[in-house]
């Protein structure tokens, strides 16, 4: 089951009118072809696995359980380092110890391949409770200029705890679709890097290192992706999509959100958007748009909750849930960063 979700975005927002000047946008031009206002960069020295401790220490600052945590799994597209993983020195930074640890790579689905994972370790009875966080730090990544990407994407981090508990109660992890196909691997990619790269032969090109999005193409895969997933879920729940509480995608864009939601039969005033202030920010995303959800109050005990993401790969997935117990919710704001969490 699903005990609590933390999220955190480092720094002060960078609204639209603080973008690049050569890029040629303006506030109107961004929000209408992405819905975003605002997103958040993290500093000099900033990386994927100080964004991952923020959300994390502050969800374990507030769960009395906090040292029975048995794994950490970790869901990015930007880690520290591409060897070792960044799982590990984030356990041990936590003062988790010796707890296993591992990194997911499944780009912006991290997040709800990683309730899977975490899920299936509960269920087996091989853990009792597990320490999920998806983190990403896009503006390490981007192309300066690259303006397609640069609009979209932000940095930050959002920590949940899976742990075993009774069918039936609040926070029930109910199924789960997961899919990919390789075929699309090159439409979000970072070239540069890797075995491929060095396996060439080739002199790397001085933009191999910067991630890459073919955005009208993956538009077209997100939205249908998406909406197939989340159609076979709610048939294997038994849920009608007038049924569902609270719809929560993947904050990849406004567009591709709404069109989701509509053909999937969901009412727009039940679909969670948290991108016009954060932005994309990956595995990051579901995390976030929950806590920000769960503070604002629009979240109950027992509410049907329905998330879905797409993602590099190709990956997608969709998960079926029931929120959390009663949570009590705590917000604050600081130049320094945003955190929400909702303990159970």
């Amino acid at each position: 089951m699903l005990e609590s979700v933390a999220g955190w975005v480092p720094g002060e927002p960078v609204g639209n009118e603080r973008l690049p000047a050569d890029w040629g946008v303006d506030d109107a031009w961004v929000r209408r072809r992405t819905g975003i206002g605002s997103r958040h960069r993290a500093g000099p020295d900033v990386a994927t696995g100080d964004l991952a401790y923020e959300a994390a220490s502050r969800l374990l600052a507030r769960d009395p359980a906090a040292g029975e945590v048995d794994a950490v799994v970790l869901a990015t597209a930007t880690p520290d380092h591409l060897c070792p993983g960044t799982a590990p020195a984030l356990a041990v930074r936590l003062g988790l110890g010796t707890v296993p640890a591992l990194d997911i790579a499944a780009v912006c689905s991290g997040f709800v391949y990683g309730l899977a994972v975490c899920h299936g370790l509960v269920a087996s009875g091989l853990y009792d409770r597990v320490l999920l966080v998806g983190a990403d730090a896009y503006s390490t990544w981007l192309d300066p200029a690259d303006r397609s990407a640069g609009v979209v994407f932000g940095d930050g981090a959002g920590a949940a705890l899976v742990a075993a508990g009774r069918l039936g109660d609040p926070g029930e992890l109910l199924a789960f679709d997961l899919g990919s196909d390789g075929t699309g691997y090159d439409l979000i990619t970072v070239p540069g890097g890797g075995a491929r790269a060095r396996a060439s032969g080739k002199p790397p090109a001085p933009d191999d290192g910067f991630f890459r999005m073919r955005g009208g193409t993956v538009y077209q895969h997100a939205v249908e992706r998406m909406t197939g997933s989340c159609r076979t879920l709610l048939d294997r729940v038994g849920w009608d999509p007038a049924e569902v509480d609270r719809f929560v995608p993947h904050q990849a864009n406004a567009r591709i959100l709404h069109a989701v939601a509509e053909r999937v039969g969901i009412a727009p005033q039940r679909c969670v958007t948290h991108i016009e202030r954060v932005g994309n920010t990956g595995a990051a995303s579901i995390p976030l748009a929950l806590a920000d959800e769960a503070r604002r109050g629009r979240l109950s005990s027992g509410d049907r909750v329905l998330l879905t993401a797409f993602g590099g790969g190709l990956t997608w997935g969709s998960a079926a849930l029931r929120w959390p117990g009663a949570p009590a919710t705590i917000s604050t704001d600081s130049t320094e960063g945003t955190q929400h969490v909702a303990p159970r």
